[in-house]
């Protein structure tokens, strides 16, 4: 009896990654986890900010002129894109929390099923995101 040679899987190695075609949903779950990890760095700036938006209207003056002048060396605009950063990370990882909580409580797990509420998820995200992205940088 001869055996036959069963095949062999391996990691990607790093100079495949580029050639490497990952799904959407892989994109999602990846998406997600960098979105978590950027609120938990930025968490002290975002507690600073909601307490100066709520102690008193001086306060508040300051806050809002965050936006215009900066904080220290830091200008205006890099301000907003920060903050802008995290609305998208707050977006994002709040509609991937709830596909996963849509998947694990329907079952839907099928490759079409994960397909669809990948897509949904980032096409959902990003256009909240440029939604409030475009009220913090007065559009209207």
């Amino acid at each position: 009896m001869a055996q036959t040679p069963r095949p062999v899987f391996t990691n990607i190695h790093i100079t495949q990654i580029v050639k490497y075609r990952m799904p959407l949903a892989a994109w999602v779950s990846i998406l997600h986890r960098i979105s978590g990890a950027l609120m938990f760095l930025l968490l002290p700036l975002v507690i600073w900010l909601f307490d100066n938006s709520l102690s008193s209207e001086t306060s508040y003056e300051r806050f809002a002129a965050v936006f215009d002048t900066g904080i220290g060396i830091v200008p205006g605009i890099l301000v907003k894109l920060v903050v802008f950063g995290l609305i998208w990370a707050y977006l994002h990882h709040f509609t991937a929390g709830l596909r996963h909580v849509r998947m694990d409580i329907t079952h839907a797990t099928s490759k079409e099923q994960g397909r669809h509420s990948a897509a949904f998820t980032l096409v959902f995200s990003l256009v909240l995101t440029v939604l409030l992205g475009a009220k913090l940088f007065g559009v209207f």
